[in-house]
């Protein structure tokens, strides 16, 4: 694997790098193109728009511009690399280095970029809808007084998700790891006037501290292993140092699972991210389809070669991530805030993800992750949009905002919204088609593809997990449409069609552009990885070829141990019955959904009655909050009390008050021996001598 040295940061190969490139001959003909301008212009876009915070309060044509600029410039590189690398012979990573950042006896880390066909995919999947997501923005927060800062923390939130998937060691990965965490905390709780809102962005902090511990406690052992934290040297050193299915590589495995469990929502640390709702609708598609929640499925694709040495680890990754697919889905069938429809579907989503790095399908995983970038995007932004409009609709109606009609995210408050909307309407279908998987959108070939390996791998009951799983998603998501976009408008109560035809509107262009082009990323996406063994579709195995030489060391460990897919599912029939197959059942799905909901009449928010039963179970997503809530944070803080009265209260602040008391004590005895009485002065005389009298005595 060839590695060459950058130092000057800005794409030209000294001479001495480029001669000692050529004599190692593989992965010469890429070379980087002003790479840290990638990073740099979303942090200066970041701090750019927090000094507007303060200089330029009122005025948002600033932000407006240097926001979206910021990211449509780093993407333009991005793109130009990413053509320049497409057309290249790389086998190998390219590693730009800029400067040295800690040397400490045998620990060397460098702030290194790592060039290479996985990150290059990521960039462009993080600058690209991000970019789309920027633009959006300025029509939906336009009115909002935190304009600036929301744009600082927008485009801090890319850039530190930048440092994540080009860092070329694990803590320059890690300190990516934790900037997307810190600016998750910042956009989550934006709005923290409101203290429901505040809170949430509180427990996504705190529950991803729980999986960032082991993140950290793996980092150490791999150094104590390897003596390096550098992705190219370790990976390479690893079949070679680490038993296959050894304590060590398992113990390691596992502590990074544990930090990809917390960053990317899987059970048991998925409750964090329904809540993280609480921010603005933008910022839960940035971090929902192309940022933070993918961070732990790029970290296991990244370290893909330990994962293959650790067949238990994976056995583990594969089995949590299909019980979290199913898991979500359920709970998404039954909820009526759109927004959290939509963050349920993403925990089940990334659940394919895991269940297919899991099984040792990581090309397929990477491709549903970009994928579901497309639609999900897509489906946020969309959802935007109609929140938008409906708060919109009841602000200008009759001057007393949303909290005279009840919460715009609840889709019992819509219905109808096709009539006005239809430009979203028709978007949002086709996110919906895709992530459902009807052919020949993009999720119909991600989402295939990764039941079709969890089978050809020889893991049955994961196999038909994901068929159900799939099933539930396209009930769950045709559910929304159908009470969002169709039968009779709900925004004004059952009789409000009048008014809803005067007060809801389409969103404006800088709004529902963004969403046409990712309409058409949902429709297409997919299409640069379609099969062979798929009839009348021509095969086009890009996207697989694209991924095969970051790949090709984990597939080559599995190869060696014969742990490769077979040519038919777990019940018979090859690859093409079977994607025909899921295609049916997602159409028949979908059709059935519509059919069975559009004839139903729908109560308002205000009119529905609570659920019972197992419905209840399902909206209330199973108590596991109430669980979390009786088992750890009461004892928790009842603990945390029982110190405060007890350790704080009785002991400390009792010590400290105590001496204080006796300060005050012998200063009042002091004070009352000089009173400057004379009988009190014979009369301590009479006992002194008393006391050397019976001394002597």
């Amino acid at each position: 694997m060839s590695i060459v040295s950058i130092a000057s940061g800005v794409g030209a190969l000294p001479a001495g790098a480029a001669a000692l490139a050529a004599q190692e001959g593989a992965g010469t003909a890429f070379h980087p193109v002003f790479p840290w301008l990638i990073l740099a212009l979303p942090l200066l876009g970041a701090v750019v728009n927090g000094l507007g915070a303060f200089l330029w309060r009122e005025d948002k044509r600033i932000p407006s511009i240097v926001g979206p600029a910021a990211l449509l410039a780093s993407f333009a590189i991005v793109l130009v690399n990413f053509i320049g690398m497409s057309g290249a012979e790389l086998h190998g990573a390219e590693v730009v280095r800029l400067w040295s950042w800690i040397v400490s006896g045998d620990l060397h880390i460098g702030v290194d970029l790592q060039f290479d066909q996985l990150s290059m995919l990521m960039c462009m999947v993080v600058t690209g809808v991000g970019s789309l997501i920027h633009i959006y923005s300025v029509g939906y927060m336009r009115e909002d007084p935190g304009y600036s800062r929301y744009f600082s923390y927008l485009n801090l939130f890319v850039f530190f998700m930048l440092v994540l998937v080009l860092g070329a060691s694990l803590p320059l990965m890690f300190v990516g790891w934790e900037g997307v965490g810190l600016c998750s905390y910042l956009l989550i709780g934006f709005w923290y006037e409101n203290r429901e809102y505040a809170n949430a962005g509180k427990k996504a902090f705190i529950m991803n501290r729980i999986g960032d511990a082991g993140f950290l406690v793996a980092m150490f052992l791999l150094f104590v292993t390897f003596g390096t934290l550098d992705f190219v040297p370790l990976l390479e050193a690893a079949e070679g140092t680490l038993a296959y299915g050894g304590l060590l590589v398992t113990g390691i495995t596992l502590l990074l699972f544990l930090g990809c469990t917390g960053k990317s929502a899987q059970i048991p640390l998925h409750t964090w991210l329904p809540d993280a709702m609480a921010g603005p609708t933008p910022v839960s598609a940035l971090i929902h389809a192309a940022t933070m929640v993918t961070a732990g499925v790029y970290l296991i694709a990244r370290t893909s070669v330990l994962f293959a040495l650790a067949p238990v680890s994976q056995g583990v990754v594969a089995a949590l991530g299909a019980g979290t697919a199913l898991f979500a889905a359920s709970i998404a069938i039954r909820q009526y805030d759109i927004k959290k429809v939509l963050a349920y579907s993403t925990i089940s989503q990334l659940g394919y993800m895991f269940l297919a790095v899991g099984v040792g399908a990581f090309t397929a995983g990477v491709f549903h992750l970009m994928t579901h970038a497309f639609f999900k995007a897509l489906l946020f932004l969309g959802a935007g949009a109609v929140i938008h409009a409906v708060h919109r609709a009841w602000a200008h109606g009759d001057g007393h905002g949303d909290g005279q009609h009840g919460d715009p995210n609840d889709m019992r408050n819509h219905g109808g919204l096709r009539a006005f909307m239809p430009r979203t309407w028709a978007f949002m279908w086709i996110a919906t088609l895709a992530i459902a998987g009807v052919p020949p959108l993009a999720g119909f070939f991600s989402k295939d593809e990764i039941i079709w390996y969890t089978g050809a791998f020889g893991y049955p009951v994961l196999w038909g997990v994901a068929l159900a799983t799939a099933l539930l998603t396209a009930v769950y998501m045709t559910r929304l449409m159908v009470m969002t976009f169709h039968g009779k408008n709900r925004t004004f109560g059952h009789g409000g069609t009048a008014e809803a035809g005067r007060r809801l509107h389409e969103v404006p262009l800088v709004m529902w552009g963004p969403l046409a082009l990712l309409a058409v990323l949902s429709a297409v996406g997919g299409w640069v990885n379609i099969p062979e063994a798929l009839p009348v579709l021509p095969a086009v195995e890009w996207f697989h070829h694209w991924l095969e030489p970051v790949f090709e060391p984990a597939i080559a460990i599995a190869e060696a141990r014969n742990l490769v897919a077979e040519h038919h599912s777990p019940m018979g029939g090859g690859e093409a019955l079977w994607a025909g197959i899921s295609a049916v059942i997602a159409i028949v799905a979908v059709t059935a959904t519509v059919r069975v909901l559009s004839p139903k009449p729908v109560p308002t928010e205000a009119e529905a009655v609570a659920p019972t039963g197992f419905a209840r179970v399902l909206h209330d997503k199973w108590y596991v909050d109430e669980l979390y809530d009786r088992m750890i944070v009461r004892p928790s803080l009842a603990l945390w009390r029982a110190c405060w009265r007890i350790v704080d209260t009785g002991l400390i602040d009792g010590a400290v008050n105590g001496v204080g008391r006796g300060a005050r004590l012998l200063g009042w005895a002091g004070g009352q021996l000089q009173s400057g009485r004379v009988t009190t002065y014979l009369v301590v005389f009479m006992l002194g001598a008393l006391l050397v009298l019976s001394v002597l005595a």
